[in-house]
């Protein structure tokens, strides 16, 4: 029967496809002559980009791309959520006398391990011992002056039963010394001496939680977006199609049209995932993304857009030097160092909480502020104009890279039989369209 079942899902799942893909067909007769233009961008750009953006969006890419970030950033907010306040509770078992005084330090013990402790009294060893075999006590405490356990080494409190053990031997040292009443009260009542930091730290865990997960949400799409714009450039190359193109357009023209239009898929998609976060933590209550601020989920936003603007160049002009597969590893890895590193110095600055030199250095170097920027403002650790600073560097950067990046395409995209070298693409003089 369970086989039946999902015979009867495939088939209505493929018929449903089948049927999708012949009204596709047919409706294609007659929208081929109808032009798609964004309206905010007019003229062939606008049309290049809105190529894109239909492209995209029917690409089995893009839509299994989205399902899965959605479902890792359910996994980060809904996985930690179902733990979040589930207290254990610690079961003393107590053989004999145990002062209240003793009773108490033992619970501000386990309460320090976010657990609750409870006391359950026995007549005998013998029976106390039953009852933490049969896993009804964790441990047994006999007049104040022995704890026995089950396993010790493998038990899950150790480190809280130890704590008891060492406050239990304390508490019987301090009787032997046949201290006064006053003596024993100001040992009761003894506090901790205070903790000066050096460095007054402004972050709290929700600012955190929300740049670690801004971090990996603007990894993997910049690593996303990118491989689609090499692979969409190799793919025109390799097909002959690129040759089509340019004999309407001019080759800034398809370029400027082909980062566009992934750019407005990448913002809307990240947008997406933003918002769908937001809801979710909102709704399961959780405390990953609660209290985080506006500026901080801004800045997560703008540095997406300006590390795609800036790699995407970077990578579209590495796309027209190739036109096999397997020349894309090859292409891409030395792209995709910055990036690592980028992310790695980035991702253990936000967990330590600690800004070091290092990622200050790279929140001003355009291949790596995408991410060290944000977690630095994730850690509050940037002012104002020092982040205004770093977004007009990597907008220089950007306006000279796509000046180079356009050069080497318009010199390779039409050059085929090899992937084209760097200094080979700069050295071709580029080929003009006949008038």
């Amino acid at each position: 029967m369970r086989y039946l079942v999902l015979v009867t899902v495939a088939v209505v799942i493929a018929s449903a496809v089948a049927r999708r893909r012949r009204a596709r067909v047919k409706s294609s007769s007659t929208t081929t002559r109808r032009t798609l233009e964004l309206p905010f961008v007019r003229g062939s750009v606008g049309i290049v980009a809105a190529r894109e953006i239909r492209e995209r969006l029917r690409g089995r890419m893009f839509r299994v791309g989205t399902l899965l970030l959605l479902v890792v950033v359910a996994a980060a907010i809904i996985i930690p959520s179902l733990h979040h306040g589930h207290t254990s509770t610690l079961r003393v078992g107590v053989v004999g006398a145990l002062p209240v005084n003793q009773r108490a330090q033992i619970t501000r013990d386990v309460h320090l391990s976010g657990d609750l402790a409870t006391f359950t009294t026995a007549q005998t060893l013998a029976r106390a011992s039953a009852q933490l075999r049969k896993g009804q006590v964790d441990l047994v405490i006999v007049n104040d002056q022995r704890v026995v356990v089950d396993t010790f080494a493998t038990s899950p409190q150790a480190a809280v039963i130890a704590q008891i053990a060492q406050d239990l031997g304390v508490a019987r040292a301090l009787a032997r010394a046949q201290l006064s009443p006053g003596q024993l009260s100001i040992l009761e009542h003894a506090s901790g001496v205070p903790i000066t930091s050096l460095h007054h730290a402004h972050v709290k865990p929700a600012d955190v939680g929300t740049s670690i997960v801004g971090l990996i949400l603007i990894f993997m799409m910049l690593q996303q977006y990118n491989t689609w714009t090499l692979i969409g450039v190799m793919e025109e190359k390799s097909s002959r199609v690129i040759e089509v193109l340019l004999a309407t357009l001019r080759p800034i023209q398809l370029l400027t049209g082909k980062v566009l239009g992934i750019g407005i898929i990448a913002f809307a998609q990240a947008t997406l995932v933003v918002g769908f976060a937001l809801m979710l933590a909102k709704s399961v209550g959780s405390s990953l993304l609660h209290g985080a601020a506006p500026l901080e989920l801004v800045s997560i936003l703008a540095w997406l857009l300006l590390g795609y603007t800036f790699y995407s160049w970077v990578y579209a002009a590495a796309g027209s030097m190739t036109e096999r597969q397997d020349q894309i590893q090859a292409v891409a890895l030395p792209l995709s160092v910055p990036l690592i590193v980028g992310y790695i110095v980035s991702l253990a600055a936000a967990e330590s909480g600690h800004a070091s030199l290092f990622v200050r250095v790279l929140a001003y170097l355009p291949p790596t502020a995408p991410l060290a920027m944000p977690a630095l403002v994730g850690l509050s650790a940037v002012t104002w104009w020092a982040f205004a600073i770093s977004v007009a560097i990597s907008l220089l950067a950007t306006y000279g890279v796509a000046r180079f990046a356009a050069r080497v395409y318009q010199r390779a995209i039409l050059r085929t039989g090899a992937r084209v070298p760097l200094r080979d693409a700069l050295a071709l003089r580029p080929r003009h369209r006949a008038t």
